[in-house]
């Protein structure tokens, strides 16, 4: 007789995902919709728009987007109606809600609150998807269902746009990052994006070979750690043994798990950040053969820093600072104010608003997730999926040192950085229960 479970928060409400792995033939209405998500987040509606190497995922400013991504946004929430795990949606609530509220207040003083009030109902849109995500399908069996094939669509397409149709999936000498020509992007707008990708899709494919799909994960894997090494993503490329390793450490070192995460995150910033300014410490960086500019990267983060300084409290408005002619009026000689974004998710937040925003997002993206991983490590409940979170979230806030992730709505990487921080959550609030007691 198969056991069949299902996890609950509280004891009481079912949320998402269980431990069993009961076969199922049929797709659930949940998984299609989960599914659905996926292949927005990670394919989107113009997977081969970005060609002139200046494109990519359509942004908000696409009409056809905004539509699809509501429509998505409404059909998931209405398909929680009736499951009691709805609760958990938006959660942690007042922490959410304070800091989406935090960005609309200190928009009213930016130059273009209109533009700012669409991208934060954008961002609580993606919030919104990425959260019922988790609540969708019916079980484990489900979720790894659903997985499976996003992953396989979303690589097949990248292979298929690299062999295929190679002036879209391969960056040109034509482009304005000509010195990029012949790395790999597959349907992503850029090498550096895509080697992100590629990172997750390897922590996916791990998953799946724990999760009854074994021979398909490690293909998964293998796929996904070759187009990584195509895409020239050299940081991307050395952070996943190290994502790997943190996780082993994380799970058997619970005294250090703060220092392995948070303190590294903060010493990384302040090396990256602070030290590659210095002119000391940048030769003794090229001394030893690394860019001391990370590719250019110092110089956004010098002028980022002068705007943080003018502006420390109520930053400049949510997502509104690049490219705006407020901007480009500043009287500089750097040419980081051409810049599409910070490089850094901290520094980006600083931008948008100030101080009292960056510690806000550091409880919900650092702080409340490491205390939610020691206590879904804690309950063993379902600890492959645990372990999935875990090693995304790692990943994700060290990548966020380099890269503009927070917020970062049109791609994959922020959903998927909310699923685990979602995830972690939900996993640690769960509790198995027998189906139908």
């Amino acid at each position: 007789m198969k056991q069949a479970g299902a996890l609950s928060q509280s004891g009481a409400q079912p949320a998402a995902l269980s431990v069993m792995h009961a076969e199922r033939a049929t797709w659930s209405f949940g998984s299609v919709i989960l599914l659905l998500l996926f292949c927005y987040f990670w394919i989107g509606i113009a997977p081969f728009a970005h060609a002139d190497g200046k494109g990519g995922l359509p942004s908000t400013g696409n009409l056809l987007n905004q539509i699809v991504v509501i429509l998505l946004f409404t059909v998931a929430i209405a398909s929680l109606w009736r499951n009691p795990g709805k609760t958990a949606l938006f959660s942690p609530h007042a922490l959410l809600a304070l800091i989406l509220l935090w960005f609309c207040f200190v928009s009213l003083f930016s130059f273009d609150p209109a533009t700012a009030f669409r991208r934060i109902a954008y961002a609580l849109l993606v919030c919104g998807c990425a959260n019922a995500a988790l609540l969708l399908p019916r079980d484990s069996a489900d979720f790894a269902r659903v997985l499976a094939t996003g992953t396989i669509a979303a690589l097949l397409l990248s292979y298929f746009a690299v062999l295929a149709v190679p002036f879209v999936g391969i960056h040109g000498t034509n482009e304005v990052e000509a010195a990029l020509a012949g790395d790999w992007r597959g349907i992503f707008g850029h090498k550096n994006a895509a080697a992100a990708a590629m990172v997750y899709l390897v922590l996916f494919g791990l998953y799946l070979r724990k999760a009854s799909y074994p021979k398909l994960g490690s293909l998964v894997v293998i796929l996904s750690a070759i187009f990584l090494l195509f895409t020239g993503g050299k940081t991307a490329t050395a952070m996943l043994p190290f994502v790997l390793l943190l996780g082993w450490l994380f799970e058997r070192c619970r005294p250090l798990r703060g220092i392995l995460t948070i303190g590294l995150v903060i010493a990384m910033n302040v090396i990256l950040i602070g030290l590659s300014s210095s002119p000391a410490t940048s030769s003794i960086l090229a001394s030893l053969g690394i860019d001391a500019t990370f590719t250019g990267r110092s110089s956004i983060w010098s002028f980022a820093l002068a705007r943080v300084s003018e502006a420390p409290f109520i930053g400049y408005g949510f997502q509104l600072l690049w490219g705006s002619e407020f901007l480009r009026n500043i009287t500089t000689e750097s040419w980081a104010y051409l810049a599409a974004h910070s490089h850094n998710s901290f520094l980006e937040t600083l931008l948008n608003g100030g101080f009292p925003a960056l510690i806000l997002m550091i409880i919900w993206l650092l702080i409340l997730p490491l205390r939610d991983a020691g206590e879904a490590l804690a309950t063993q409940n379902d600890p492959n999926l645990t372990r999935l979170f875990l090693r995304i979230w790692i990943f994700s806030i060290l990548l966020a040192g380099l890269e503009n992730l927070f917020f970062a709505n049109n791609g994959p990487l922020w959903f998927t950085m909310l699923i685990a921080v979602f995830g972690l959550r939900l996993q640690a609030a769960a509790s198995l229960q027998a189906r139908g007691a």
